[in-house]
Protein backbone atom coordinates (compact mmCIF):
# COMPACT_ATOMS: atom_id res chain seq x y z
CA UNK A 1 0.00 0.00 0.00
CA UNK A 2 1.57 3.69 -0.88
CA UNK A 3 1.87 6.05 2.25
CA UNK A 4 -1.58 7.61 1.67
CA UNK A 5 -4.78 5.07 1.42
CA UNK A 6 -5.72 5.43 -2.28
CA UNK A 7 -9.42 5.22 -2.35
CA UNK A 8 -11.76 4.61 -5.23
CA UNK A 9 -15.74 6.04 -4.51
CA UNK A 10 -18.87 5.19 -6.29
CA UNK A 11 -21.69 7.25 -5.85
CA UNK A 12 -19.68 10.43 -5.64
CA UNK A 13 -21.22 12.82 -8.66
CA UNK A 14 -21.21 16.07 -9.75
CA UNK A 15 -25.39 17.04 -10.78
CA UNK A 16 -27.29 20.15 -12.17
CA UNK A 17 -28.95 20.99 -8.19
CA UNK A 18 -27.23 19.87 -6.50
CA UNK A 19 -24.48 16.61 -5.39
CA UNK A 20 -25.54 13.94 -3.18
CA UNK A 21 -24.40 12.98 0.38
CA UNK A 22 -21.07 11.21 -1.58
CA UNK A 23 -19.98 14.57 -2.84
CA UNK A 24 -21.32 16.86 -0.33
CA UNK A 25 -19.95 14.58 2.73
CA UNK A 26 -17.29 12.01 1.73
CA UNK A 27 -15.56 13.86 -0.66
CA UNK A 28 -14.95 16.59 1.92
CA UNK A 29 -13.55 13.98 4.28
CA UNK A 30 -11.13 12.42 2.48
CA UNK A 31 -9.61 15.56 0.87
CA UNK A 32 -9.25 17.32 4.74
CA UNK A 33 -7.78 13.84 5.82
CA UNK A 34 -3.73 13.59 5.41
CA UNK A 35 -3.87 9.76 5.87
CA UNK A 36 -6.05 9.31 2.31
CA UNK A 37 -5.95 10.28 -1.35
CA UNK A 38 -8.97 10.41 -3.28
CA UNK A 39 -7.73 8.59 -6.35
CA UNK A 40 -10.76 7.47 -8.56
CA UNK A 41 -14.91 8.49 -8.82
CA UNK A 42 -16.99 5.69 -10.38
CA UNK A 43 -20.54 6.96 -11.63
CA UNK A 44 -22.80 5.06 -14.39
CA UNK A 45 -21.77 7.31 -17.13
CA UNK A 46 -18.80 8.13 -18.65
CA UNK A 47 -19.15 12.01 -19.05
CA UNK A 48 -19.99 12.32 -15.50
CA UNK A 49 -17.40 10.28 -13.81
CA UNK A 50 -15.00 12.36 -15.38
CA UNK A 51 -16.72 15.46 -15.20
CA UNK A 52 -17.08 14.24 -11.00
CA UNK A 53 -13.45 13.31 -11.31
CA UNK A 54 -11.85 16.71 -12.46
CA UNK A 55 -14.19 18.18 -9.84
CA UNK A 56 -13.10 16.67 -7.05
CA UNK A 57 -9.49 16.18 -8.19
CA UNK A 58 -9.55 12.69 -8.31
CA UNK A 59 -7.15 11.06 -10.92
CA UNK A 60 -8.72 8.19 -12.31
CA UNK A 61 -12.73 8.08 -13.53
CA UNK A 62 -14.37 4.62 -13.74
CA UNK A 63 -18.01 3.97 -15.32
CA UNK A 64 -17.46 0.47 -14.76
CA UNK A 65 -17.59 -0.73 -10.92
CA UNK A 66 -15.39 -3.87 -11.49
CA UNK A 67 -13.10 -1.71 -13.62
CA UNK A 68 -12.45 -0.02 -10.68
CA UNK A 69 -12.35 -2.35 -7.88
CA UNK A 70 -9.38 -3.87 -10.18
CA UNK A 71 -7.36 -1.11 -11.02
CA UNK A 72 -3.51 -1.68 -8.38
CA UNK A 73 -3.44 2.03 -7.83
CA UNK A 74 -6.89 2.05 -5.47
CA UNK A 75 -6.81 0.89 -2.27
CA UNK A 76 -10.35 0.96 -0.17
CA UNK A 77 -13.15 1.44 -2.47
CA UNK A 78 -16.41 3.71 -0.75
CA UNK A 79 -19.78 2.62 -1.56
CA UNK A 80 -22.33 5.75 -1.32
CA UNK A 81 -24.92 4.73 -3.17
CA UNK A 82 -28.96 3.78 -3.04
CA UNK A 83 -29.18 1.06 -0.27
CA UNK A 84 -30.48 -1.22 -2.51
CA UNK A 85 -27.10 -0.86 -5.02
CA UNK A 86 -25.26 -1.86 -1.74
CA UNK A 87 -24.88 -5.70 -1.61
CA UNK A 88 -23.97 -5.85 -5.39
CA UNK A 89 -21.21 -3.25 -5.17
CA UNK A 90 -20.05 -4.28 -1.92
CA UNK A 91 -19.65 -7.70 -3.12
CA UNK A 92 -17.44 -6.48 -6.15
CA UNK A 93 -15.19 -4.93 -4.00
CA UNK A 94 -14.57 -8.18 -1.66
CA UNK A 95 -14.32 -10.31 -4.62
CA UNK A 96 -11.41 -7.85 -5.86
CA UNK A 97 -9.81 -8.10 -2.08
CA UNK A 98 -10.21 -4.66 -1.32
CA UNK A 99 -11.02 -3.31 1.97
CA UNK A 100 -14.28 -1.22 1.33
CA UNK A 101 -16.47 1.15 3.16
CA UNK A 102 -20.15 1.09 2.82
CA UNK A 103 -22.32 3.95 3.44
CA UNK A 104 -25.51 3.02 6.36
CA UNK A 105 -27.46 1.26 5.99
CA UNK A 106 -25.26 -1.47 4.89
CA UNK A 107 -28.25 -3.88 3.42
CA UNK A 108 -31.82 -3.37 2.63
CA UNK A 109 -32.46 -5.87 5.40
CA UNK A 110 -31.05 -7.87 7.88
CA UNK A 111 -29.62 -10.84 5.48
CA UNK A 112 -28.23 -8.54 3.01
CA UNK A 113 -26.43 -6.82 5.84
CA UNK A 114 -25.49 -10.26 7.59
CA UNK A 115 -24.38 -12.20 3.52
CA UNK A 116 -21.63 -8.67 3.20
CA UNK A 117 -20.18 -9.30 6.58
CA UNK A 118 -20.05 -12.95 6.63
CA UNK A 119 -18.05 -12.21 3.10
CA UNK A 120 -15.92 -9.70 4.44
CA UNK A 121 -14.95 -12.07 7.28
CA UNK A 122 -14.26 -14.65 5.63
CA UNK A 123 -11.81 -12.82 3.39
CA UNK A 124 -10.13 -11.10 6.34
CA UNK A 125 -11.01 -7.90 4.95
CA UNK A 126 -11.32 -4.54 6.93
CA UNK A 127 -14.58 -2.71 6.55
CA UNK A 128 -16.12 0.67 7.31
CA UNK A 129 -20.32 1.25 7.97
CA UNK A 130 -21.42 4.40 7.69
CA UNK A 131 -22.80 4.70 11.28
CA UNK A 132 -21.02 8.26 11.88
CA UNK A 133 -22.48 9.14 15.01
CA UNK A 134 -20.47 6.80 16.83
CA UNK A 135 -17.10 9.29 15.47
CA UNK A 136 -18.95 12.67 16.97
CA UNK A 137 -17.14 13.83 19.86
CA UNK A 138 -19.92 15.13 21.63
CA UNK A 139 -21.33 11.17 21.66
CA UNK A 140 -17.44 9.54 22.05
CA UNK A 141 -17.10 11.78 25.16
CA UNK A 142 -20.73 10.65 26.23
CA UNK A 143 -19.43 7.34 26.00
CA UNK A 144 -16.49 7.23 28.24
CA UNK A 145 -18.20 9.86 30.98
CA UNK A 146 -21.02 7.26 31.40
CA UNK A 147 -18.22 4.59 31.44
CA UNK A 148 -16.22 6.51 34.49
CA UNK A 149 -19.29 6.36 36.60
CA UNK A 150 -19.77 10.22 35.68
CA UNK A 151 -23.51 10.11 36.33
CA UNK A 152 -23.87 6.27 38.17
CA UNK A 153 -25.50 3.49 37.33
CA UNK A 154 -27.98 3.99 34.21
CA UNK A 155 -31.95 3.94 35.38
CA UNK A 156 -33.60 5.17 32.60
CA UNK A 157 -32.86 6.50 28.64
CA UNK A 158 -35.27 8.63 26.58
CA UNK A 159 -34.56 8.90 23.33
CA UNK A 160 -36.60 11.04 20.43
CA UNK A 161 -36.12 11.37 17.06
CA UNK A 162 -38.20 13.81 15.72
CA UNK A 163 -37.65 14.41 11.76
CA UNK A 164 -39.10 16.59 8.89
CA UNK A 165 -41.23 14.79 6.21
CA UNK A 166 -40.23 15.39 3.00
CA UNK A 167 -43.76 14.66 1.11
CA UNK A 168 -42.86 15.95 -2.46
CA UNK A 169 -39.69 14.37 -4.17
CA UNK A 170 -37.96 13.61 -7.33
CA UNK A 171 -36.54 10.58 -8.88
CA UNK A 172 -33.49 11.06 -6.71
CA UNK A 173 -35.22 10.55 -3.07
CA UNK A 174 -38.93 8.85 -3.99
CA UNK A 175 -37.95 5.92 -4.06
CA UNK A 176 -36.85 5.63 -0.21
CA UNK A 177 -40.85 5.44 -0.09
CA UNK A 178 -40.36 2.05 -0.74
CA UNK A 179 -40.57 -0.31 2.30
CA UNK A 180 -38.16 -2.81 0.95
CA UNK A 181 -35.56 -0.75 -0.65
CA UNK A 182 -34.31 0.00 3.14
CA UNK A 183 -33.74 3.43 3.88
CA UNK A 184 -36.46 5.20 5.28
CA UNK A 185 -36.91 7.44 8.77
CA UNK A 186 -37.00 4.21 10.48
CA UNK A 187 -33.39 2.62 9.32
CA UNK A 188 -31.75 6.45 8.51
CA UNK A 189 -32.29 8.71 10.84
CA UNK A 190 -33.87 6.27 13.51
CA UNK A 191 -31.06 3.99 13.05
CA UNK A 192 -28.26 6.34 13.49
CA UNK A 193 -29.97 7.36 16.63
CA UNK A 194 -30.46 4.41 18.18
CA UNK A 195 -26.80 3.13 17.08
CA UNK A 196 -25.54 6.46 19.05
CA UNK A 197 -27.24 5.12 22.22
CA UNK A 198 -25.71 1.43 21.88
CA UNK A 199 -22.43 2.99 21.10
CA UNK A 200 -22.95 4.81 24.63
CA UNK A 201 -24.55 2.31 26.39
CA UNK A 202 -24.38 -1.20 24.96
CA UNK A 203 -26.71 -3.49 23.30
CA UNK A 204 -30.55 -3.91 24.19
CA UNK A 205 -31.78 -7.63 26.17
CA UNK A 206 -35.22 -6.95 24.87
CA UNK A 207 -37.55 -4.63 22.78
CA UNK A 208 -41.38 -4.18 22.25
CA UNK A 209 -42.04 -1.89 19.16
CA UNK A 210 -45.30 -0.60 17.15
CA UNK A 211 -43.91 0.40 13.61
CA UNK A 212 -45.96 2.44 11.39
CA UNK A 213 -46.42 4.47 8.40
CA UNK A 214 -48.12 7.91 9.27
CA UNK A 215 -48.07 10.11 6.02
CA UNK A 216 -48.51 6.77 3.23
CA UNK A 217 -49.04 9.02 0.33
CA UNK A 218 -46.15 11.98 -1.34
CA UNK A 219 -46.02 13.84 -4.48
CA UNK A 220 -43.80 13.36 -7.58
CA UNK A 221 -41.99 16.93 -7.45
CA UNK A 222 -41.66 16.49 -11.36
CA UNK A 223 -44.61 14.85 -12.16
CA UNK A 224 -47.02 15.68 -9.93
CA UNK A 225 -48.37 12.42 -9.23
CA UNK A 226 -49.22 10.65 -6.08
CA UNK A 227 -46.51 8.06 -4.77
CA UNK A 228 -48.32 5.53 -2.83
CA UNK A 229 -45.82 4.99 0.84
CA UNK A 230 -45.59 2.10 2.88
CA UNK A 231 -42.13 2.82 4.40
CA UNK A 232 -42.22 2.86 8.25
CA UNK A 233 -42.00 6.99 9.45
CA UNK A 234 -43.29 6.06 12.93
CA UNK A 235 -41.84 3.68 15.46
CA UNK A 236 -42.95 3.54 18.99
CA UNK A 237 -40.67 1.03 21.54
CA UNK A 238 -39.57 0.34 24.68
CA UNK A 239 -36.57 -2.13 25.93
CA UNK A 240 -34.33 -3.18 28.34
CA UNK A 241 -30.92 -2.63 27.72
CA UNK A 242 -28.12 -5.50 29.09
CA UNK A 243 -26.78 -3.02 31.70
CA UNK A 244 -30.75 -3.03 32.89
CA UNK A 245 -31.38 0.33 32.28
CA UNK A 246 -35.11 1.08 30.57
CA UNK A 247 -35.38 2.74 27.48
CA UNK A 248 -37.94 4.45 25.82
CA UNK A 249 -37.70 5.35 21.89
CA UNK A 250 -39.56 7.25 19.36
CA UNK A 251 -39.10 8.21 15.72
CA UNK A 252 -41.32 10.23 13.94
CA UNK A 253 -41.68 11.76 10.89
CA UNK A 254 -43.67 15.44 11.03
CA UNK A 255 -44.81 17.67 8.47
CA UNK A 256 -44.04 21.01 10.48
CA UNK A 257 -41.66 21.76 13.22
CA UNK A 258 -39.47 18.94 13.85
CA UNK A 259 -37.17 18.97 16.63
CA UNK A 260 -34.17 16.73 15.79
CA UNK A 261 -32.77 14.22 17.52
CA UNK A 262 -32.34 14.39 21.79
CA UNK A 263 -31.15 11.38 23.87
CA UNK A 264 -31.55 11.91 28.06
CA UNK A 265 -29.16 9.82 29.84
CA UNK A 266 -30.58 9.42 33.71
CA UNK A 267 -27.96 7.62 36.12
CA UNK A 268 -27.93 7.60 40.37
CA UNK A 269 -25.65 10.24 40.34
CA UNK A 270 -26.70 12.83 37.57
CA UNK A 271 -27.76 13.23 34.29
CA UNK A 272 -26.20 13.78 30.39
CA UNK A 273 -28.70 14.75 27.41
CA UNK A 274 -27.32 14.81 23.61
CA UNK A 275 -29.04 16.98 21.29
CA UNK A 276 -28.84 17.98 17.25
CA UNK A 277 -30.19 18.31 14.34
CA UNK A 278 -28.93 14.94 13.34
CA UNK A 279 -26.55 12.84 15.31
CA UNK A 280 -25.15 11.34 12.51
CA UNK A 281 -24.19 15.10 10.69
CA UNK A 282 -23.74 16.74 14.00
CA UNK A 283 -22.35 19.08 16.04
CA UNK A 284 -24.13 17.34 18.75
CA UNK A 285 -24.38 19.21 21.89
CA UNK A 286 -23.95 17.63 25.42
CA UNK A 287 -25.46 18.84 28.76
CA UNK A 288 -24.51 17.22 32.19
CA UNK A 289 -25.94 17.82 35.58
CA UNK A 290 -24.43 16.17 39.07
CA UNK A 291 -27.68 15.40 41.49
CA UNK A 292 -30.02 17.89 41.22
CA UNK A 293 -27.86 20.76 40.00
CA UNK A 294 -29.05 22.87 36.71
CA UNK A 295 -27.91 21.36 33.55
CA UNK A 296 -24.95 23.11 31.94
CA UNK A 297 -23.55 22.49 28.38
CA UNK A 298 -20.02 21.27 28.22
CA UNK A 299 -17.43 20.83 25.78
CA UNK A 300 -15.35 17.49 24.58
CA UNK A 301 -11.84 18.11 25.11
CA UNK A 302 -9.71 18.27 22.04
CA UNK A 303 -8.71 14.88 21.85
CA UNK A 304 -11.95 13.70 20.66
CA UNK A 305 -11.42 16.07 17.69
CA UNK A 306 -9.97 13.91 14.94
CA UNK A 307 -10.44 16.46 11.51
CA UNK A 308 -7.99 18.99 11.04
CA UNK A 309 -8.94 22.13 13.06
CA UNK A 310 -9.62 24.07 9.50
CA UNK A 311 -12.16 21.71 8.13
CA UNK A 312 -15.62 23.34 8.41
CA UNK A 313 -18.98 21.89 9.53
CA UNK A 314 -21.02 20.60 8.14
CA UNK A 315 -21.97 16.63 6.31
CA UNK A 316 -18.37 15.60 6.02
CA UNK A 317 -17.67 16.27 9.37
CA UNK A 318 -18.48 13.06 11.02
CA UNK A 319 -17.72 11.01 8.03
CA UNK A 320 -14.45 12.49 8.86
CA UNK A 321 -14.14 11.93 12.31
CA UNK A 322 -15.22 7.72 10.93
CA UNK A 323 -12.63 7.81 8.15
CA UNK A 324 -9.69 9.18 10.67
CA UNK A 325 -10.60 6.50 13.14
CA UNK A 326 -11.23 3.60 10.26
CA UNK A 327 -7.41 4.75 8.90
CA UNK A 328 -5.43 2.66 11.45
CA UNK A 329 -7.79 0.13 10.81
CA UNK A 330 -6.88 0.08 7.20
CA UNK A 331 -3.06 0.10 8.16
CA UNK A 332 -3.01 -2.69 10.84
CA UNK A 333 -5.41 -4.71 8.39
CA UNK A 334 -7.50 -5.61 11.54
CA UNK A 335 -11.15 -4.68 11.75
CA UNK A 336 -13.25 -4.58 15.19
CA UNK A 337 -15.63 -2.20 16.41
CA UNK A 338 -13.57 -0.68 18.58
CA UNK A 339 -11.59 1.31 16.47
CA UNK A 340 -14.35 2.26 14.14
CA UNK A 341 -17.99 0.03 13.33
CA UNK A 342 -17.67 -2.57 10.93
CA UNK A 343 -20.10 -4.63 8.87
CA UNK A 344 -20.19 -6.71 11.99
CA UNK A 345 -21.26 -3.80 14.11
CA UNK A 346 -23.62 -3.35 10.89
CA UNK A 347 -25.39 -6.60 11.51
CA UNK A 348 -26.21 -5.81 14.65
CA UNK A 349 -28.17 -2.52 14.31
CA UNK A 350 -29.85 -4.48 11.50
CA UNK A 351 -30.44 -6.85 13.71
CA UNK A 352 -32.09 -4.41 16.42
CA UNK A 353 -34.05 -2.48 13.72
CA UNK A 354 -35.84 -6.29 12.11
CA UNK A 355 -36.46 -6.71 16.17
CA UNK A 356 -38.69 -3.67 16.40
CA UNK A 357 -40.57 -5.11 13.24
CA UNK A 358 -41.04 -8.53 14.03
CA UNK A 359 -42.14 -6.93 17.45
CA UNK A 360 -44.90 -5.15 15.71
CA UNK A 361 -45.96 -7.70 13.32
CA UNK A 362 -46.14 -10.24 16.47
CA UNK A 363 -47.19 -7.85 18.97
CA UNK A 364 -44.61 -9.49 21.34
CA UNK A 365 -41.68 -8.57 23.62
CA UNK A 366 -38.56 -9.44 21.49
CA UNK A 367 -34.72 -11.21 23.10
CA UNK A 368 -31.79 -10.31 21.72
CA UNK A 369 -28.79 -12.50 21.82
Amino acid sequence: MADKIRVGIVGATVTPGGSGWGANAHVPALQALSDYELKAVCTAHEETAKASAEAFGAELAFHDMNEMVAHPDVDLIAVVVRVPLHKQLVMAAIEANKPVCCEWPLGAHLAEATEMANSAKAAGLPTLVGLQAQSDPAVMYTRDLVASGEIGDIVTVNLSVIVGAITERGDGRIWQGIRTNGANPMTIPGGHSIDALCYILGEFAEVSARVTTRIDMWKHAVTGADFPVDAPDTVTAAGLLKNGAEVSYQVASVPYNASGTRMEIYGRKGTLVLTSNSVNIGPSRLHLATGNDKMAEITPPDSYRLIPDDMAAGPGRNVGQAYARFADVIKSGQSGTAAAPDFNAAVVRHALIDAMERSHRDGKVIKLA
